[in-house]
């Protein structure tokens, strides 16, 4: 295997077979020691959430695949914190996309001159460059296609896939008397263009609540599995 990216929550590996290995790490993103998914640098390390992460993404994406959902899964290995993926060229320089559906962490910050915190969304969805030292800048669908990171077809594609998947991780989330806020997510493409679900599904990239109050990423995962 041959490194090709160290990342901040997980390391990349190629294949011999033409596929990349995702290697997950206890490293969450967040800010003096506390966990925030919109944060854009390591803030802490949690022993053994690499693993969990790695558990819900397997759950989300078998699922997801079992629906026609097009995603880069192929298989994992719990054993060794591992993820066989299919190859997927991201967006520009990277890009992450935020579905919300409620207004709290860096929504509310911008816009609570125009809203009540915690209000409902209509599964709202934000782009955001992976750019640290710009602080994940925000992007509209006209500044994707005028930039030549995507075009119009793939954005509404990208658009459609995160609200769809969203309500399925919220309906998992309410069966286990939880409810999702908001949830961060990144998509790719294959040879031909077509749009597909990369990175991972898991606590670490979203906010979940329940009885009104947050659930912090471990505990979520252990609820979440719980019998």
């Amino acid at each position: 295997m041959d490194l090709i990216y160290v990342g901040k929550t997980k390391n990349v590996y190629k294949l011999p077979n033409g596929n990349y290995l995702l290697k997950f790490k206890d490293d969450c993103t967040g800010k003096d020691g506390v966990f925030d998914p919109g944060e854009n640098s390591i803030g802490l390390t949690i022993d053994g959430v690499g693993d969990v992460n790695l558990r819900m993404s397997i759950y989300f994406f078998e699922k997801l695949n079992a629906m026609g959902v097009n995603t880069h899964y192929v298989s994992a290995d719990l054993k060794e914190t591992t993820m066989e993926v299919k190859p997927a060229k991201v967006f520009g320089k990277g890009l992450e996309v935020i579905c919300r559906r409620k207004a709290v962490g860096s929504f509310y910050k911008r816009y609570s001159d125009y809203i009540t915190e915690g209000a409902d969304l209509p599964l709202y969805v934000e782009t955001t460059f992976k750019n640290d030292a710009k602080g994940d800048p925000l992007v509209t669908k006209d500044g994707l296609i005028t930039l030549g990171v995507m075009t119009a077809e793939q954005y509404d594609a990208i658009k459609s896939m995160t609200q769809k998947i969203t309500e399925v991780v919220n309906d998992e989330m309410m069966a286990r008397g939880m409810v999702l806020y908001d949830i961060k997510f990144e998509f790719g493409y294959d040879e031909k263009g077509k749009v597909m679900l990369i990175d991972e599904i898991a606590s670490g990239n979203m906010r979940v609540y329940k009885d009104g109050k947050y659930i912090d990423p471990m505990t979520l995962s252990k609820l979440f599995f719980e019998k």
